[in-house]
């Protein structure tokens, strides 16, 4: 048994608590807002973010922070992206040299264009940043339905910790090397989802939305390897693998988002709606600022950008990508 962490008291972070209690380990559960410690401790339930999920009452749940982290094996990062900063910067002088992070937020930091894991490094330069990605939404974690992730660390001595800490029968993980092109899917992913939800809100269908994707991993694949990540794992289970999860589920609440915008809703108007944190909305910014360091050419992405933010018509974006000057689908394929 050892004890492991959760940062964060949202819906993701309780269903990870769960399957690492189910995994025999000792959890705790930190959040920094008093109101939701009292009502986790109360009600044992996030009703909200994880309705229907009840929290095991061995699993303490606490604001001390310190109290928290004390000789934990394992913190998981589990609050939202924008929070990953601050709430790093709430571990400096609690935590040993080499202390495993495991970061499950899925975002780029808008002003440094920085991946979470590499935020957890600026502000704890000696601690063991690891990432876990994946298809993998709360809902059905947990409620044990089969789910697989990736986990992608420095080490391989490091993700297999990992590895070992939260495989069980129902959530199975692989291990990478690559962590950079893992967080670039997982982050990039939720800007293309928007675009397929704005697809469903103006009402077009399957042939659309199947193209989107299609052309979609080709943005990130193609963005990630210029950033230095390698092909193959945004065809895997983070890249591949969520975009088509995000795009298609239910549960997204960026394609949610995105299908309330297609309909005419501002983004405002459709995070209230949502009432949860659109990370495609935080991310797209970041995205397109990547896009034109690394001259990767973005259709999808800048039409995303100029709906949210240059008050484009979701449908004269969308007619625009149709009728961008026809191409090859591959440059470097050649007749013989």
């Amino acid at each position: 048994m050892a004890k492991v962490t959760v940062l964060g008291g949202g819906g993701w972070a309780i269903a990870l608590a769960k399957v690492l209690y189910e995994n025999k380990h000792d959890v705790i559960i930190w959040s920094a807002l008093e109101k939701e410690v009292e009502q986790l401790t109360k009600e044992r339930e996030n009703k909200i973010g994880l309705p229907g999920i009840k929290i095991p009452e061995e699993i303490v749940i606490t604001k001390d922070i310190e109290q928290a982290v004390e000789n934990s094996e394992m913190i998981v990062m589990a609050v939202a992206s924008s929070f990953v900063r601050s709430t790093a910067q709430r571990l400096k002088g609690l935590i040993p040299d080499g202390q495993i992070i495991v970061d499950v937020a899925k975002g780029i930091e808008s002003h440094t264009l920085y991946t979470m894991t590499e935020i957890i490094e600026d502000e704890l330069p000696t601690a063991d940043a690891v990432v876990l990605s994946g298809p993998s939404h709360a809902e059905e974690v947990g409620r044990n339905i089969p789910t697989v992730v990736v986990v992608g660390a420095k080490t391989k001595e490091s993700a297999q910790k990992v590895q070992k800490l939260f495989a069980n029968k129902y959530f199975r993980t692989y291990i990478s090397p690559d962590r950079k092109s893992i967080e670039l899917g997982g982050s990039l992913k939720n800007v293309i989802a928007l675009a397929a939800g704005i697809i469903d809100g103006l009402g077009f269908g399957d042939n659309t939305e199947a193209a989107l994707i299609t052309r979609g991993i080709k943005e990130i694949r193609q963005l990630g390897t210029a950033m230095g990540g390698h092909a193959r794992t945004f065809y895997g289970l983070s890249g591949i693998g969520d975009l088509i999860v995000t795009c298609n589920s239910k549960h997204s609440r960026n394609r949610r988002a995105g299908v309330l915008i297609g309909k005419g809703y501002t983004l405002e108007e459709a995070r209230k709606e949502v009432n949860m944190v659109v990370e495609g909305a935080v991310s797209a910014k970041a995205a397109l600022e990547l896009a034109q360091k690394y001259h990767i050419d973005v259709p999808i992405i800048q039409m995303v950008n100029a709906v949210l933010f240059e008050d484009k018509p979701a449908i004269d974006g969308m007619w625009e990508l149709m009728n961008r000057e026809q191409t090859r689908e591959y440059n470097d394929l050649k007749w013989e």
